[in-house]
């Protein structure tokens, strides 16, 4: 049921409300997008691991200039182009181990909202009707570019409008951007509305869907580094001109996946996709521990070299841990030693995630426990009693990590 945009119900204490920008559902998603996918799903594990109880929104964006255009490209109808990526994105995230969201709204299903947004911002003079578009007028809003850092002398002189859902490059279109591609006759792509016909702007969908399931206000939004261009900052212009109240508390952005080095690109002929990797024998819990071993915030270069030590760092850490479990002493008296190590293990995690989610600390640590209980086991001094909270320590660990 779409919401009214005046309702706020303030987060509760021990609740999160995560917003998770989804994939364009106009091509299949691709190992790098995959990647912002994992950080956001270790995120909200750790906040459930930590206590919280999280509702998260990952959305689809299904009705922008790209998924016309691939449409047209592909001679198929919109809607079996995006629902075909939609099943496919379900089946590659159930092989990497996402946890499904809350709540999964298309753009395509929030057109009401958009149009209530863009009605507000029409009152209050924060947008403005021309040649049948709608646009908001970005000098209208006080610091617009926070998040980006921009500054006031990369202001055009001249006011510009950008048309376009979105643009080339990673360079920012600083200017008027659209909300509402008025009088459009795209079929099943355009509305009858109380502000004309039309189909929402790319900027405007994500604000309608937030609203439509979270409310005008999140604890949490987060996507990948090039949402930062063109993208979250005019979300939060748009929102907060329409509601007065902030969009979002924190925000978090996943940095892009390169491959050998360089940017992955289909006219580079380098974009990989997690069925490519299982294909070739990786599991899923493997090519999910490529992904999220090391920070969310730098930058991953994938190659075959990088991806085979990386299994096999896990794969080593996995037959410790099966030997462990298997070859007990089944001594009923406990070395103290090992319940020093064992009890320290879901601590030492939580500190390394705690500093901004540092998987690759936190998953070492855990290595280098595993490895001195070995030793311990090594000299007869590992008991029943011991693997029975070591295997509850890493259940723990596991429940975030998901690659055990």
């Amino acid at each position: 049921m779409t919401q009214d945009i005046e309702i706020f119900e303030p987060t509760e204490h021990g609740k999160v409300k995560m917003f998770t920008c989804g994939p364009s559902i106009y091509q299949p998603a691709h190992l790098g997008n995959y990647r912002t996918f994992l950080f956001e799903d270790i995120l909200l594990r750790y906040l459930e691991h930590s206590g919280y109880d999280v509702e998260r929104t990952l959305n689809f964006t299904d009705i922008e200039d790209k998924t016309i255009s691939e449409a047209k490209k592909n001679l198929t109808d919109i809607f079996s182009l995006t629902n075909s990526c939609a099943a496919k994105f379900f089946m590659d995230i159930t092989a990497l181990e996402i946890k499904k969201p809350t709540h999964n709204p298309r753009s395509s299903t929030s057109v009401d909202m958009a149009v209530k947004i863009i009605e507000r911002l029409l009152q209050n003079g924060h947008a403005y009707v021309y040649k049948g578009n709608i646009y908001f007028d970005l000098r209208s809003f006080k610091n617009f570019g926070r998040l980006g850092h921009l500054k006031s002398s990369d202001w055009p002189a001249k006011m510009r409008r950008f048309h376009k859902d979105t643009y080339p490059g990673s360079n920012w279109n600083i200017g008027d951007f659209v909300l509402w591609h008025g009088n459009r006759n795209e079929t099943g792509l355009s509305w009858e509305s109380s502000i004309g016909r039309g189909r929402p702007s790319w900027n405007i969908q994500d604000p309608a869907m937030v609203c439509d399931t979270l409310g005008p206000t999140v604890d949490i939004w987060c996507g990948g580094e090039d949402n930062l261009v063109r993208h979250h900052d005019y979300n939060i212009a748009i929102m907060e001109s329409a509601t007065g109240k902030t969009l979002s508390h924190y925000w978090l952005h996943g940095a892009h996946l390169l491959v050998e080095g360089k940017k992955m690109s289909k006219s580079r002929g380098n974009v990989i996709y997690p069925e490519n990797l299982i294909a070739n024998g990786y599991s899923g819990k493997e090519v999910r521990f490529f992904l999220i071993y090391g920070h969310y915030r730098k930058r991953l270069n994938f190659t075959l070299k990088a991806m085979e030590q990386r299994t096999q760092h896990l794969r080593n850490l996995v037959n410790t841990i099966e030997k462990l479990k298997s070859e007990s002493s089944g001594k009923s008296v406990e070395d103290h030693k090992a319940s020093g190590l064992i009890k320290e293990i879901v601590p030492t995690f939580n500190r390394h995630m705690d500093d901004d989610l540092n998987v690759h600390s936190a998953f070492d640590s855990l290595e280098t426990s595993i490895q001195e209980l070995a030793d311990v086991h090594e000299e007869g001094m590992l008991g029943k009693g011991s693997i029975e909270d070591l295997v509850f320590a890493i259940s723990q660990v596991n429940n975030v990590l998901r690659v055990l």
